[in-house]
């Protein structure tokens, strides 16, 4: 089973959790002045990195709270979780 660490709630099965995607994409200020195709490439795509990589992750079946976790995407460790607009609190085990 894999844990996941909830600033909030602490160790948890990876079941109780969400995944949001990538982290700090921010969101476009004149999206109506956005044509479909610069509105496609914001709601679609992503970087898809390989290696360390932050994500959103949302506690579902906790606090239902969202947080931060940077992962690597080969290995699928976490290394670190943080409230949004934190630094890193926890290195993951």
């Amino acid at each position: 089973m894999l844990l996941l660490t909830c600033p909030w709630c602490g160790p948890r099965a990876e079941s109780e959790f969400s995944c949001g995607g990538e982290a700090d994409i921010a969101r476009p200020l004149k999206s109506e002045e956005m044509t479909d195709r610069e509105w496609g490439d914001y709601v679609f795509m992503r970087e898809n990195t390989r290696g360390l990589h932050r994500e959103q992750w949302h506690h579902s079946q906790g606090c239902r709270r969202w947080f931060i976790a940077e992962r690597d995407t080969v290995t699928y460790k976490f290394h670190s979780f943080s409230k949004i607009g934190e630094t890193s609190e926890e290195k993951a085990a």
